[in-house]
């Protein structure tokens, strides 16, 4: 079971940090990842990292504004969110699976957690 946290809303510019908590089984040899769905859109990818911190972002739309980690101790990823826009609007899901962009290709999902920009 995947657990996200740490949504909110937050004015545009402002940082906020998720936090996503594995139970129930052991994640360190699945790639962690994030995703997003705005209203009205698909999922889509943000961030992955691999079980030895390997990371891969969605660089048009996160480029150096957001950084992915994970603590394989903790059986945690967060996701710290800086510079944030209002299109950066959506709830943001954690996932395990294969690191890749693809949603398919992860097994484990959480519950979501609503990140607002306001402008």
């Amino acid at each position: 079971q995947l657990q996200a946290s740490g949504g909110g809303t937050v004015q545009a510019g402002g940082s906020l940090r998720l936090s996503c908590a594995a139970s129930g089984r052991t994640f360190s040899n699945y790639a962690l990842g994030w995703f997003r769905q705005a209203p009205g859109k698909e999922r889509e990818f943000v961030a992955a990292i691999t079980w030895n911190g390997g990371r891969t972002y969605d660089q048009d739309s996160v480029k150096g504004r957001f950084t992915i980690s994970r603590d394989n101790a903790e059986n945690t990823v967060h996701l710290q969110m800086n510079s944030l826009k209002a299109e950066d609007t959506a709830i943001y899901y954690c996932a395990a699976g294969s690191g890749s962009n693809r949603r398919y290709e992860y097994n484990y999902w959480g519950q979501g957690t609503l990140v607002t920009v306001s402008s």
